[in-house]
């Protein structure tokens, strides 16, 4: 179990002997009642708990009792003492947090079956293990107006149970503040400034309030009815491009372990629901490398907008708009990988197959819901088409393979289609922290000194630590770059940047902790499994084995990108290729009046 590893790994320090429901364990000082019944198997309820991001006891539900002490001690952050006798399912401890649950479920909205969230919903859970089958206390709703302005994120709080995961998330994970506890008693509810839209705060899209709900009260803006109206439509070609990180998560959503590749399986099932073609927006991702590469070398002979930071991260793009927007000037003119691959798609495709344009429909499935954001930005088209139409989450995508009865589990492997099937492995790791770094510098090395770089792996920026820092050689130069991943460790790169005492040539940054693999659109994990399991890691692990099984493993190698450019493009940084796969940005309010 993984508690019983992160316990282990906390370093020397005097060990805890306890009795936990009759069973002895045995745990470091400082560790929780709920840590310790962990490493002995024993499963004690949790809803408001979330390890190392909200840690209050709130809801009360994992209450124990311990011999001597009067009342109920919250074990989530209750330290153990030695000596101590527990009792997690005790008659009362099992009786009162049956009224709890009650309590909780009387101000909740239990139209549970057209819920996003039925089936994965651990209030839902929670009940059904305590048998509730009626609620005792109903009396006065609260009843809250859905807010469905923003193009990423639905809140309906009439579902809300005020556990605050996605506050702490917000706040303190993210360091943005969008929303927070307005009100007292009765009355309380999260909310935001003035109580605006999502769409008027400093809300970033980043959707990671999303994935630490535990409830239907956050959720993603849905667009698959959208997108199956366009199948039906038989006037347009309707073409899915997949993003790196959901081939790595997308298994999750049929019960596959986490971090299970199912590229070939996804293909299939895309191709069964009704689209025309399935492209790779790792391919995408190859031509972001090449044309970042090149600007890169650019300023770095010109010494302006010195460091680059990076511009595929929806959701930072707008961070740096709204609060560093006198900063601009050193993010990179790169659109997207996906919102590249869409502007090629509806140009040199739609010329190949000698089709207007404006009849190919492009839908991006996306780890991010962010992205959705992204595709309806004034920038993010060429002479007037949208690059890409609709944004797909890992979920959604997942609920339409579902809607159409496809057993995803037991699919035959498919490949992408032709012309742009072609993508390397330095595209795979796009979706994970420091990827998009180490791609980068694989391409730049080889541009720069024009030899043949020997050892493709660029271990000083991989890893989980928030801000990972290098220095490359390359040829005779020494390139200093950064990795940030989480806005509260943007946060902690512009404030040096700011202050011009950063020294780095080259910066990636990610909205999401841990890079795409941990968007806000991937499959919802249970608060107890992301205890157990390193969510980020298996699925960080499932990318970075298919780049080393990759034959091409450089993305300026990929024959498919030096076709592209040698009919369409010219070469990288062209004045065709800053018109349909580079981009400006602009200033953002924080706040919309």
């Amino acid at each position: 179990m993984r508690y019983t590893q992160l316990i282990k790994e906390k370093g020397k320090c005097n060990m805890i002997n306890l009795t936990i429901d009759g069973i002895n364990v045995s745990v470091q000082e400082g560790t929780t009642i709920l840590e310790a019944a962990r490493t002995a198997g024993i499963d004690i309820p949790t809803l408001c708990f979330l390890k190392e991001i909200n840690e209050v006891g709130d809801c009360r539900m994992c209450i124990v009792e311990v011999e001597g002490k009067k009342g109920f001690a919250t074990s989530c952050i209750q330290k153990v003492e030695d000596g101590m006798v527990v009792k997690t399912n005790s008659k009362n401890i099992m009786e009162a947090r049956k009224v709890i649950l009650d309590l909780i479920l009387s101000n909740h909205n239990v139209d549970c079956l057209a819920c996003i969230r039925n089936g994965n919903c651990e209030l839902q859970s929670l009940a059904r293990k305590y048998n509730v089958q009626e609620i005792e206390y109903r009396g006065e709703i609260n009843e809250h107006e859905q807010d469905n302005c923003s193009p990423s994120i639905v809140r309906d709080f009439n579902k809300c149970v005020l556990c605050r995961r996605c506050v702490a998330t917000c706040k303190n994970v993210q360091k943005i503040g969008a929303i927070d506890v307005a009100n007292r008693g009765f009355k309380s509810c999260v909310s935001t400034a003035e109580n605006r839209s999502l769409n008027d705060v400093n809300c970033t899209n980043c959707g990671q309030c999303i994935i630490s709900c535990p409830t239907g009260a956050l959720h993603e803006k849905d667009n698959t009815k959208d997108v199956w109206n366009e199948l039906k439509n038989e006037e347009k070609i309707v073409v899915a491009q997949t993003a790196p990180a959901v081939r790595a998560a997308l298994g999750e959503e049929f019960g596959m372990n986490i971090g299970t590749n199912v590229t070939g399986k996804m293909v299939t099932a895309l191709k069964r629901i009704g689209f025309d073609k399935v492209f790779d927006t790792n391919t995408g991702a190859d031509f972001t490398i090449v044309e970042e590469s090149n600007e890169l070398l650019e300023r770095l002979k010109s010494g302006k907008g010195i460091p680059m930071i990076t511009s595929c991260s929806p959701g930072w793009v707008k961070y740096i708009e709204m609060n560093y927007p006198e900063q601009l000037e050193h993010l990179s003119s790169c659109k997207s990988p996906h919102q590249m691959f869409g502007a090629l798609i509806k140009s040199y495709y739609a010329e190949k197959i000698n089709v207007n344009p404006e009849k190919i429909c492009v839908v991006s499935v996306m780890p991010c819901v962010a992205k959705k954001f992204e595709v309806n930005r004034d920038e993010m088209n060429v002479k007037g088409i949208k690059d890409v139409d609709y944004v797909l989450t890992t979920r959604e995508i997942a609920r339409m393979i579902k809607q159409a009865g496809i057993d995803f589990a037991n699919l035959e492997n498919s490949t992408f289609d032709a012309p742009m099937e072609e993508a390397t492995g330095a595209a795979a790791i796009f979706g994970t922290t420091g990827g998009v770094m180490e791609a980068a510098l694989r391409t730049a090395f080889e541009t720069i000194t024009g030899e043949e770089l020997k050892k493709l792996d660029f271990e000083a920026v991989r890893g989980e630590e928030g801000i990972k820092k290098a220095t490359v050689k390359i040829g005779d130069n020494e390139v200093k770059v950064a990795v940030a991943h989480g806005l509260a460790n943007a946060q902690k790169i512009m404030e040096e940047i700011k202050s011009g005492k950063a020294e780095y040539q080259f910066v990636e940054i990610m909205a999401c902790p841990g890079g795409c693999v941990m968007g806000g659109g991937q499959p919802i994990v249970s608060s107890k499994k992301r205890n157990d399991v390193d969510v980020r890691k298996a699925r960080a692990e499932c990318l970075y084995t298919i780049d080393e099984k990759s034959t091409i493993r450089k993305s300026h190698e990929n024959p498919v990108i030096k076709k592209i450019y040698a009919e369409f493009l010219e070469k990288p940084g062209s004045h065709k290729s800053h018109e349909l796969l580079h981009t400006t940005y602009q200033p953002r309010e924080r706040y919309k009046n």
